[in-house]
């Protein structure tokens, strides 16, 4: 029996090397963006990173790219107020979104990111791919469902993106990746595929790499 939402498979060489090469060369940080007159030229490919706050999103972003200190992580949750541009090589970008679930962040602070938020998202022709973060000691949260519709509504496909994978004994990792399965079958822009990752030991990067490398 094949399952729902499989873990995607170890890139062959050739698709890895894509990937290696690709977040090999420069990484730059381009400009934070609060406004959607601030956005980037849509000149080339872009990826999105989408996560509640401490999920090990600026942690994943600098283990992908291979610079500590690209993508600042903080343990203050929802320090990242702005989405943030940064350049892979030559042809793509790669957009850190505001973490969400931010408990000390004032309504009207929250109301204009998540304002922002949907704009970005239901006007970036350039987008291809939207990844969504999980913390595997949780699961999917009600926060997280919330991005999820709201990428189902903006027509973005958005793939499961599991950090810290490596903090839990595999039998609870299962019961975990079978709640997460269940949630995303309710979501039409969910990509059939997880990918499990630890930044910490390096689990899952090349597989993430090569997703990103090979999107056209």
């Amino acid at each position: 029996m094949t399952l729902p939402f499989p873990l995607a498979e170890t890139p062959d060489m050739a698709t890895a090397e894509k990937g290696r090469k690709l977040f090999a060369g420069q990484s730059e940080f381009v400009k934070g963006v609060v406004a959607m007159s601030g956005l980037p030229p849509a000149d080339r490919i872009e990826v999105c990173f989408a996560g509640r706050s401490n999920v090990g999103k600026s942690t994943l972003i600098n283990a992908l790219t291979g610079r500590k200190g690209l993508a600042r992580a903080s343990n203050t949750p929802g320090r990242t107020q702005e989405i943030n541009f940064f350049t892979i090589g030559l042809e793509h970008y790669l957009v850190d979104l505001p973490g969400y679930g931010y408990a000390n962040a004032p309504l009207p602070v929250v109301e204009k990111w998540q304002r922002l938020l949907k704009q970005y998202l239901s006007g970036r022709q350039t987008l291809r791919r939207a990844f969504v973060l999980i913390d595997t000691r949780h699961g999917v949260k009600s926060v997280d469902e919330e991005i999820m519709s709201l990428l189902d509504s903006a027509a973005v496909t958005f793939q499961v993106v599991m950090t810290k994978a490596d903090k839990l004994p595999e039998k609870e990792r299962e019961k975990v990746l079978a709640q997460v399965r269940e949630k995303l079958s309710a979501h039409p822009a969910a990509y059939p595929e997880l990918v499990l990752t630890s930044s910490e030991k390096g689990d899952g990067i090349a597989t993430l790499r090569a997703i990103i490398a090979n999107l056209t």
